[in-house]
């Protein structure tokens, strides 16, 4: 309890004053000038706990204070500039769901595989698997979240299969390695933890995962996977 109320006391001092000199100048009385004579020296009394009208608060805890507010700053500006889907007014369920899933994909804490089906801008029918968390690291979604651009599968991303030419590409991703030679079809494994992820429809995802088709007016078909890791880090 009495740490509380001295972390209480810090954080009063900190948002109040901008500098250490600041708050021991409102601790410095003009009776304190008068006597004293210098202003370093009363500065310096009040810095010791021997003078002063409020808290004692040591440099060092007002600084370290003021920096652990500075970082906590930091990071709420950074993260809510890098969730992409932030105050988007999303009107189709798969843009919701990406969003929801978002901020899990980007700190580590879920992965999601999105299969798509859909035309691409020639008309050709194209489907593939795409690894979310390494998508979002590598473009920016704002396109996707504003609707200006469809997120649709490329030959770069964990598999690729054009309908009309037979164009069939499958690349293993930072968090996933493919593997294409399984005779009941396409399996991911999850480097953290090494499980399998199984994108069959008529069989389970594996452990940790889930599978859940998005009701969609954007595609064709669309289905995000969504696998936790149970590895401690």
């Amino acid at each position: 309890m009495e740490q509380e109320e001295g972390l209480t006391a810090v954080d009063n001092v900190v948002t109040q004053f901008n500098t250490y000199e600041d708050f021991l100048d409102s601790q410095v009385t003009t009776v304190d000038l008068y006597y004293l004579e210098d202003e370093s020296l009363a500065r310096q009394l009040v810095e010791l706990g021997y003078r002063g009208t409020g808290e004692i608060v040591t440099r060092e805890d007002f600084e370290a204070r003021k920096a652990a507010i500075e970082i906590a700053r930091l990071a709420e500006k950074t993260q809510k500039k890098t969730l992409t889907s932030a105050g988007k007014d999303l009107k189709d369920h798969f843009l919701q769901a990406l969003a929801v899933r978002e901020e899990d994909n980007r700190n580590g804490k879920v992965s999601s595989v999105i299969f798509i089906r859909d035309r691409n801008s020639h008309g050709q029918e194209v489907s593939g698997y795409i690894d979310y968390a390494h998508r979002l690291k590598t473009e920016d979604f704002e396109v996707y979240f504003n609707g200006k651009r469809k997120l649709l599968p490329r030959p770069t991303d964990l598999s690729f299969y054009n309908w009309d030419n037979h164009t069939a590409v499958c690349n293993s991703s930072p968090n996933y390695q493919v593997i294409a030679d399984n005779p009941g079809g396409l399996l991911f494994k999850y480097k953290r933890d090494r499980k399998i992820l199984n994108v069959d429809s008529k069989a389970q995802p594996g452990d940790n995962s889930t599978r859940i088709p998005i009701q969609t007016e954007l595609y064709i078909q669309a289905v995000i996977f969504d696998h936790i890791s149970r590895r401690k880090t």
